[in-house]
């Protein structure tokens, strides 16, 4: 299902698609901040899966959108399993034992780990400027957990955690990909949000005990996790990783630290230091990089996918 980005090199919907979804996926790291101190790692991926499984199925009702077909439920189980399912809960269970420098240095493995695995698997290749453009996102997400850092209080299992969060994002994304050959994104999309909940819902108890006592704001929150980060962003993602490579989406998710920053500057009034925003700046210039397409020779043609 992959399309031309024509004579410019550069399909703008898909831009815009992966725009949107840089923007709230950074949005959420506020709204997680505020649910997870009320609500358990499983919990809290359980009630962001069940709020954004509801919201797509009722898209699926409405537009009668079919079941996908066969040939695409390898791709969405993995994504589902590995994504929406582990990724979610290990990556709010590794945060309660590392600092969130610490979290955002180890979980930017994972669009290293799309390059790798896509190169490979995918036949993707390595592009000269996608892994330039990576390794100076790398440095500068590098930076910004280097900035907000707390010192040496990082449990080994946090890290491991956070290591085992990186590697199921990759492998998700990986997965995800050839999936889209055969069904649109909003099914990939809403039936890996499926497979994701029935992952999490061993959870379901501990999400019914937490959830009377929890203050509406951290609840609110959570449902916004799972109405826009989730079933609109995963979506929006998925459009857009169905009109380009799998390596080049990753290498935009590095925008996500440097956009972090400004939200929680205006959001949470947390003013940023130099380092920080060098590091912020470095993450964009990287992404910037990795988007850029070689120049062809005059007397080329660009192919066709």
């Amino acid at each position: 299902m992959d399309q031309s980005a024509g004579a410019s090199g550069i399909d703008h919907r898909a831009l815009l698609a992966a725009s949107v979804t840089v923007a709230l996926w950074a949005s959420a790291f506020v709204s997680i901040r505020v649910s997870a101190e009320h609500y358990g790692p499983g919990a809290l991926a359980l009630g962001r899966l069940l709020t954004a499984s509801v919201a797509l199925g009722v898209v699926l009702l409405v537009k009668r959108v079919p079941p996908p077909p066969r040939q695409a439920w390898p791709g969405i189980l993995g994504s589902g399993v590995l994504w929406f399912g582990l990724y979610m809960v290990t990556l709010n269970w590794g945060e309660q034992g590392v600092d969130a420098g610490t979290a955002a240095m180890v979980v930017n493995i994972g669009p290293l780990v799309i390059a790798l695995l896509s190169g490979w698997l995918l036949k993707e290749g390595f592009p000269p400027m996608l892994l330039a453009g990576m390794g100076v996102s790398f440095a500068g997400a590098v930076i910004v957990g280097m900035s907000n850092s707390k010192g040496g209080s990082s449990s080994l299992t946090g890290v491991l955690l956070c290591v085992v969060a990186a590697l199921a994002y990759g492998a998700g994304v990986v997965s995800q990909k050839p999936a889209l050959r055969y069904a649109d994104p909003i099914q990939v999309t809403t039936y890996g949000c499926f497979v994701g909940t029935a992952c999490t819902l061993p959870f379901a108890g501990q999400l019914l005990t937490q959830l009377p006592g929890a203050p509406l704001p951290a609840t609110l929150n959570m449902v916004y996790l799972g109405l826009f980060p989730t079933a609109l962003a995963f979506t929006t993602w998925t459009y857009a990783l169905s009109r380009t490579t799998a390596g080049r989406m990753g290498a935009t998710t590095y925008a996500v630290p440097a956009l972090v920053i400004l939200i929680a500057w205006s959001a949470l009034d947390e003013i940023p230091g130099w380092l920080t925003l060098l590091g912020g700046a470095t993450c964009l210039t990287g992404v910037a990089l990795s988007r850029r397409r070689p120049r062809q020779s005059p007397g080329r043609v660009p192919a066709t996918r």
